[in-house]
């Protein structure tokens, strides 16, 4: 039985060109790059190739920074932790932090931990479209209070695109540090800091057909937070460790791949993706949640009532297709799913919610049978769902 992949909003296959680019930095040109004998000088020019595929791939100038880290969940940890200790520790008038109420586990566990410390932290609503606007927050903030807004660009979740150049400027005006997690948004929709203007933005190259422990925090030119990680001077003295270089070139080629591909993923990624929730939304007793014109073109979230999620998943890994109940960082916990939740769905609904997301490997022939599975295994559960009434 061929296997089905439709999981990649928790990650995706390593491209081909990109671990060959990879290869070399293992046994062959494997120097430090901070040492200064020719061992670690050889490597020096492929590492400024990548990174400056890593500005040109969001648009940032050369005056910004991006931090090299091991995963975006560092990223938002190093840039929440590091607003407290350089903001709000000491007191003073902005003692308020903000936040949705659907932000991915790596935000929220780390504003909960502020809380802990005795930060206040405004959890935001969704809209009725399941995203945040600037009328949220003028609804829900002080602004003169608030010292520090963090926005995902788009949801892990129901791949909901937040309005976040709107947020940014909304903060901008009222003097407010505001960090988006643009995670899931790198290699699906254009992503311009450029154009957007945030302070702080994380991504991860495992995302975007890069390889797994990797990934960066970019910050604005003039705004400073202090280091996660104390050590050496790499980064600057901004994230000491020893650099790793074959996954810094992976990923810098991951995302000059990425961008090149995004006319792809907006015509026929989502060409598929909407087939594929055509062909799900045909089926009684679905519903596919947010408007497909508000999400990445590569994902869909979907109720099947009367279903729990993790039997929907269950079947369909028998049957060869992988899909998730959301989020990879919180798959072991039998929690509702939160996105639903805050989008006004009640408990026994939130359950069934099963995320299939694609990828620019996709095929049209997996599509059709995995549209084929999910069909056989509602019927499955139905009955036995039915039966057990």
């Amino acid at each position: 039985m061929e296997r089905i992949y439709l999981d990649n909003n928790a990650t995706t296959i390593v491209d081909p060109l990109v671990k060959d680019a990879m290869e070399p930095f293992f046994c062959k040109m494997y120097g430090n790059p901070n040492s200064l004998h020719s061992f670690g000088t050889e490597v020096h020019p492929y590492m400024r190739i990548a990174m400056d595929r890593l500005y040109a791939g969001i648009e940032a100038s050369d005056d910004d920074d991006i931090i090299i880290n091991s995963c975006a969940c560092e990223g938002n940890n190093t840039v929440i932790q590091g607003v407290y200790f350089d903001m709000l520790r000491g007191g003073g008038k902005r003692d308020t932090v903000a936040t949705s109420q659907v932000e991915h586990p790596s935000v929220m566990k780390t504003f909960e931990f502020l809380e802990s410390l005795g930060v206040h932290v405004v959890y935001l609503p969704v809209n009725a479209d399941g995203i945040i606007t600037p009328d949220v927050l003028k609804e829900n903030i002080d602004p003169e209070r608030t010292a520090f807004v963090s926005i995902m660009w788009a949801n892990n979740e129901t791949g909901l695109i937040n309005p976040v150049k709107d947020i940014a400027a909304y903060c901008r005006e009222h003097g407010i540090l505001f960090h988006t997690d643009a995670v899931q948004a790198v290699g699906k929709i254009p992503v311009s800091v450029k154009d957007v203007q945030p302070d702080f933005l994380t991504f991860s190259a495992h995302k975007f057909h890069g390889p797994k422990g990797i990934g960066g925090l970019y910050i604005r030119k003039g705004v400073n937070i202090p280091p996660l990680i104390h050590g050496g001077e790499q980064m600057g003295g901004k994230r000491a460790g020893t650099l790793n270089t074959p996954y810094i070139i992976g990923m810098g080629l991951a995302m000059e791949l990425a961008v090149k591909n995004l006319p792809f993923e907006a015509t026929e990624v989502r060409r598929l993706r909407d087939l594929l929730e055509d062909r799900i939304a045909a089926i009684p007793g679905t519903q596919v949640i947010g408007k497909r014109e508000l999400r990445t073109p590569n994902t869909i979230l979907v109720s099947f009532e009367g279903i729990e999620g993790e039997a929907m998943i269950w079947d369909l890994n028998k049957q060869g297709v992988a899909a998730s109940t959301g989020s990879a960082c919180s798959s072991e916990s039998l929690e509702p799913n939160p996105a639903l939740v805050a989008m006004g769905m009640k408990d026994d609904l939130a359950h069934t919610g099963v995320r299939f997301s694609l990828s620019r490997f996709t095929t049209e022939e997996e599509i059709d049978r995995a549209a084929l599975c999910i069909q056989k295994a509602v019927e499955r559960l139905t009955a036995i769902s039915t039966h057990g009434r």
